[in-house]
């Protein structure tokens, strides 16, 4: 057999393993909380702990990576293009669970001290969250149970949302909104697991 086509095999059967990318991935089961704390214990442990530190409900924190990242840990933006074929780089720097910025991010590590947090860890990527939606509550007198509004702050950024710009944009509204419909249901769901 020639180098070239055990060389190919090779990299095929690598590639069908996942090539340790899983821990990247996504629940099977988004639609279930107790499903996704059940397949990812990791998970439920991280967003407890975000909730006794910084009081964002499990559901408020679900929510929100759900539609930020659906719960891949690397996510991020799709590349721009120029002219359809000539890569200009990601659309924002926007990556991991909570899809912080890269600004946001740092501004987060320096106040918290907390130089080695990775977006890409979980338990990180909520604790920023806690810590952004707790400044938010906190400036902005938005409920740390009110998914929608939270929502609408953590995307536009606080000043955005006092100016209101998300009045500007009808879909990131109606996007909030599915946010708050989907932390009800994962606040009743992981009510029925005894997890809430």
């Amino acid at each position: 057999m020639s180098r070239l086509l055990r060389a190919s095999m090779i990299l095929l059967l690598l590639a069908a393993c996942g090539g340790g990318s899983g821990r990247f991935s996504a629940p099977r089961d988004l639609e279930n909380a107790c499903a996704i704390v059940r397949e990812r214990p990791q998970y439920f442990r991280a967003m407890k702990a975000t909730e006794r530190k910084w009081g964002i409900p499990i559901h408020v924190q679900m929510a929100t990576i759900h539609q930020e990242s659906k719960f891949i840990g690397n996510a991020q933006t799709p590349h721009q293009f120029a002219l359809g074929i000539i890569p200009m780089g990601r659309q924002s720097s926007a990556y991991g669970y909570s899809q912080a910025l890269n600004g946001t991010w740092e501004e987060y590590q320096q106040d918290q001290n907390r130089r080695s947090a990775r977006r890409d860890r979980i338990s990180d990527a909520t604790d920023f969250m806690g810590w952004y939606m707790d400044q938010t509550q906190q400036r902005l007198g938005v409920s740390k149970t009110d998914a929608q509004n939270q929502y609408l702050a953590y995307h536009e950024g606080r000043t955005g949302f006092a100016r209101q710009s998300y009045l500007a944009k009808p879909w990131l509204v109606d996007v909030a909104a599915r946010v708050q419909i989907r932390s009800n249901m994962y606040a009743q769901q992981l009510m029925t697991c005894g997890r809430a």
